[in-house]
């Protein structure tokens, strides 16, 4: 069995056509595997699950995961994940811009005896020059600052084995990066290059300042470096302080001052906005940390689900 996890939030534009290829896809590959369809939708405020439950009428094998309210991609599409029963578990966006195609190829690879296979995009259709370089430059700066070996330009559609998915239901944690988390499972993983096209309708959920969340959160979750960059800014700022201290020393016994400077005035000021700067970067990398470890230690659910359908 095959399962096609999607997570859908305000997606009532794309449901028919995503159910449309998906299917087609699913039926015609070789071996003719029973599959089913995962939708979760995610707290949507419009249409979404109504035209899912239409779905549902004409054809089986669609199961309708509803949460009780919004709780972002990551955790919509861990419930989806939690939720699948298949032997390989497909994950994919539903605006379209990930071909599900693509499917076909990833189950070739995974009757080779990969437990991951995951998209890479080569091309990004109709996003502008902005996102495309934040995110290019995000996935570089990820590989540079962690010790998994997390793929450049791949998002979240990718095939995962069931050893990887019975990995992930082990892994609790609340502020998930899925790629991250799937590259750090390890086993056999392959890449699938392909071309991203435009979204099919609707908006991005991805405004920057969610964008700057996940960016966040997949740095947090995957390396200590920014405690590490804290502490080298405060060693910097100590050596600052002492060759500074050095030139004030010498610069009063020999009664000279060469930089021109009001005596005291500029030395303070500088010390004191440049220290403060450096306590404040440290203390806002600590809050970081911490409020994600307040986060796991209260052990609420990280989703909850109000009811699922099944066609």
């Amino acid at each position: 069995m095959l399962s096609v996890v999607v997570p859908l939030y305000n997606e009532e534009g794309n449901v028919a056509p995503l159910f449309e290829r998906i299917d087609n896809i699913l039926r015609r590959l070789p071996g003719a595997p029973h599959y089913e369809i995962v939708i979760v939708n995610d707290g949507s405020t419009d249409r979404t699950a109504e035209h899912v439950r239409d779905e549902m009428r004409r054809r089986s094998g669609v199961v309708l995961v509803n949460l009780s309210r919004n709780f972002g991609h990551q955790l919509a599409a861990t419930a989806g994940i939690d939720t699948a029963e298949g032997e390989a578990v497909i994950l994919m966006d539903g605006d379209l811009q990930d071909p599900p195609e693509l499917i076909e190829e990833f189950v070739a690879k995974w009757r080779e005896g990969y437990d991951v296979v995951y998209a890479v995009r080569r091309s990004r259709k109709g996003e502008s020059v902005f996102k495309v370089l934040t995110a290019s430059i995000f996935y570089r700066m990820v590989r540079r600052m962690t010790k998994v070996d997390i793929p450049v330009d791949a998002g979240d559609f990718r095939l995962m084995s069931r050893r990887v998915v019975d990995a992930l239901r082990r892994s609790p944690e609340r502020h998930r990066f899925l790629r991250g988390m799937v590259s750090w499972v390890g086993y056999r993983q392959i890449g699938v290059p392909y071309d991203r096209d435009e979204r099919h309708s609707g908006a991005s959920k991805y405004p920057i300042t969610k964008m700057l969340h996940f960016a966040i959160d997949g740095i947090t979750s995957f390396s200590d470096a920014p405690l590490r960059m804290a502490s080298y800014l405060g060693f910097c700022s100590s050596a600052i302080a002492f060759v500074y201290g050095l030139y004030v020393i010498v610069s009063k016994l020999l009664n000279v001052n060469p930089l021109g400077y009001t005596p005291g005035w500029a030395s303070t000021i500088v010390a004191v906005l440049f220290l403060g700067g450096v306590q404040l970067i440290g203390i806002g990398i600590l809050g970081e940390y911490l409020g994600r470890i307040y986060d796991e230690v209260k052990g609420r659910p990280i989703y909850l689900v109000s009811e699922i359908e099944r066609s």
